[in-house]
């Protein structure tokens, strides 16, 4: 059941919050960046002219013309925005952070800003003011929550967003960022977590052993395979720490018959340009289309990845195509899709712990997916439970818009940016918090961690994999029964 929006006692309850804890200073110094090696008297000329340059390359023009223009600051943002409510710092709140750029725009980028500044000599760009978007920037998680509460339709992680797009086109970025997507563009492995073939290869080999096994069902993992219906790209760090997720995915592909597979020329859903770099994002994207049509797939399917998926599914159609731009499939729409369609069967009540689950922003906050992982859930579960708010009024994890990668920072994610979706898991008393982003997973376990709260963070498929029943044909017949019979 969705919850209704925030009342005005909760609203008043969000200006009342605590002051920041100390940890929030001291790990905001530990924060490293990449940046270039040039005098820092020049950053402002160069943040200009990069500003400048995505301008005229782009369409954020048109977006910032009209926040410029209806620019409010009410701050109702602040309500929903869950690094201000921990903090209680005016300097987190959504549209004070909006302004840092906003201000820079409407100055140097209006007629009316410019002729001003020109005349009172004030205004001007300077290195503490980008030193201040730097930090800002990154505390936000990009979570896109604030924008359902702005009476005008801001976006502030679209600002967020091309804030960080213009310091790291000027070198300014964190450096757990800028080394992954160094790996995965130009690096020997092409991924980000610098995994070679044949380690895949060997990692897929043994999950395919120990599945036979334990379930007594030949379950593959197929590789560039070509002309199959669906070319799979899970966040590429699945491989290394999500093997019960992988293995559901497997399993559930075994069960209907369904043709996939993985390919060798790119195996990584992963896109960290969403949240810092258009021009990463492009790159990326396009080694997705790429590996897809050499495979000669029909439709681009995606893990259990948040951020992989959004990535995917609406920048595909931009830098690949336009409307003939391969479809992209989240996992959890294919696998809903097929247990409706009957193809695939569950045993009921198989999971009886209790059982609540994580929206992920990057799916959830557009309505895209919603209701497929609860119908799911509830057909293999005894006892789940909702978080509160939910669904599209979701609220983060913590470590949204790529600040989960950075381990600098952890305390103030489990801290700051976690903190309300800690109290929300703590009430619901539930053994198992699903979560089907690779992200989400990472930061929810750091956080049930540092906070002390007793439960497991565990994929979609991780439980459907409990779950599935396999028809006769595709469970062979072990010795065991023969002799019994």
């Amino acid at each position: 059941m969705k919850t209704s929006r925030i009342t005005e006692e909760e609203r008043a309850k969000a200006f009342t919050q605590v002051k920041k804890p100390e940890v929030i200073e001291k790990q905001r110094l530990a924060v490293r960046y990449h940046v270039e090696d040039y005098d820092t008297n020049d950053r402002p000329r160069r943040f200009l002219q990069a500003f400048a340059a995505i301008l005229n390359h782009s369409n954020y023009r048109f977006a910032l013309d009209h926040f410029v223009r209806v620019s409010a600051k009410c701050s109702r943002c602040a309500v929903h925005c869950q690094v201000y409510q921990a903090t209680g710092d005016p300097k987190d709140i959504p549209c004070y952070r909006s302004e840092l750029l906003l201000s820079v725009y409407r100055r140097h980028f209006t007629m009316a800003g410019s002729l001003r500044g020109k005349f009172f000599a004030t205004g001007h760009l300077t290195d503490d003011k980008i030193e201040e978007m730097a930090e800002s920037f990154y505390n936000c998680t990009a979570c896109k929550r604030c924008t359902n509460e702005c009476p005008v339709g801001i976006d502030h992680a679209l600002i967020t967003h091309l804030g960080r797009y213009i310091l790291s086109e000027i070198g300014i970025a964190p450096r757990a960022l800028v080394v992954s997507t160094r790996e995965q563009l130009e690096g020997a492995t092409g991924n980000t977590s610098a995994i070679p073939v044949p380690a895949l290869v060997d990692t897929l080999e043994f999950l395919e052993e120990d599945m036979e096994e334990e379930l007594g069902v030949k379950i593959r993992f197929p590789i560039d395979v070509e002309g199959a219906e669906f070319v799979f790209f899970p966040a590429v760090s699945d491989f290394l720490m999500e093997a019960e997720t992988l293995m559901g995915v497997a399993a559930v592909f075994t069960a209907t018959g369904d043709s996939w597979s993985i390919g060798t020329g790119y195996f990584d859903g992963i896109n960290y340009g969403l949240f810092y770099s258009d021009r990463i994002l492009e790159r990326v994207v396009k080694k997705i289309d790429a590996e897809t049509r050499r495979l000669k797939g029909d439709k681009v399917l995606i893990g259990e990845c948040g951020h992989a998926s959004r990535s995917a599914k609406y920048f595909l159609p931009t830098y690949c195509g336009g409307k003939d731009a391969y479809p992209v499939i989240n996992i959890m729409e294919y696998t809903h899709r097929v247990f409706k369609e009957g193809k695939l069967k569950l045993r009921p009540n198989t999971i009886t712990e209790r059982v609540t689950y994580h929206d992920p922003c990057n799916i959830a906050r557009q309505r895209w997916i919603i209701d497929q992982p609860r119908e799911l859930l509830r057909a293999i579960c005894s006892d789940y439970v909702e978080m509160t708010p939910n669904e599209d009024e979701n609220v983060c994890c913590g470590g949204g818009g790529g600040t989960v990668s950075i381990d600098e920072i952890r305390p103030y994610r489990t801290t700051v940016g976690g903190k309300l979706k800690a109290d929300q898991i703590r009430r619901t008393g539930a053994k198992y918090v699903v979560a089907p982003c690779a992200n989400c997973k990472k930061q929810l376990r750091e956080l049930v961690e540092d906070q002390g709260i007793d439960c497991e963070v565990v994929g979609l498929h991780d439980l459907l994999y409990k779950a599935i029943i396999f028809d006769k044909q595709q469970k062979p017949v072990i010795t065991e029964d023969i002799e019994r019979t």
